[in-house]
């Protein structure tokens, strides 16, 4: 019996929502076909394009937090310290932890891609401050490029959300 190969793409521009509780991420990007034929990967569906799949996904492979470290970073987003959210930042950022072993392969494959990364340990009251700030959930790594995020790792969906963000 023969099979025929499958290619499976994982599209990812994250979003944390409120409604599915603290853990839960939601990761949406539209394929399209453009007029010229070109495949456009976005995280608004394009108007012009022939065809498009909207594919979403759910918590992609992550460390989860402490329940320690969790009150910690909600009692920061409750203070007047944190005040409203942070705007995601503009350039590229990697919230980590050294014990985590997603956080370790999300950055040999930022190396191996040689993509210049700030990272920043959510185990510093620094980094709790900043990711209480920017909405972070429960887990690491989170990846913001561009103003964008993805928590979890899995190389198929770095390769798509960091080229849909070329």
């Amino acid at each position: 019996m023969r099979f025929k190969p499958v290619a499976v793409v994982l599209l990812c521009a994250s979003a944390v929502s409120a409604a599915d509780g603290p853990t839960a991420t939601t990761t949406t990007l539209y394929k399209s076909t453009g007029p010229d034929g070109r495949t456009i990967y976005s995280d608004t569906p394009q108007p012009q394009a022939r065809d498009s799949k909207t594919l979403t996904f759910k918590n992609l492979p992550a460390s989860s937090l402490s329940s320690e470290t969790l009150a910690y970073i909600e009692q920061l987003r409750k203070s007047s310290n944190a005040g409203a959210s942070a705007p995601p930042p503009r350039d590229t950022v990697l919230f980590s932890a050294k014990w985590c072993g997603y956080c370790r392969q999300a950055k040999a494959y930022l190396a191996a891609k040689s993509i210049g990364y700030r990272e920043v340990d959510i185990d510093t009251a620094e980094g709790k401050s900043a990711y209480a700030q920017l909405g972070g959930n429960s887990g690491v790594p989170q990846l913001f490029v561009n103003g964008r995020g993805i928590t979890g790792f899995s190389a198929a969906a770095y390769d798509v959300f960091l080229q849909a963000r070329k």
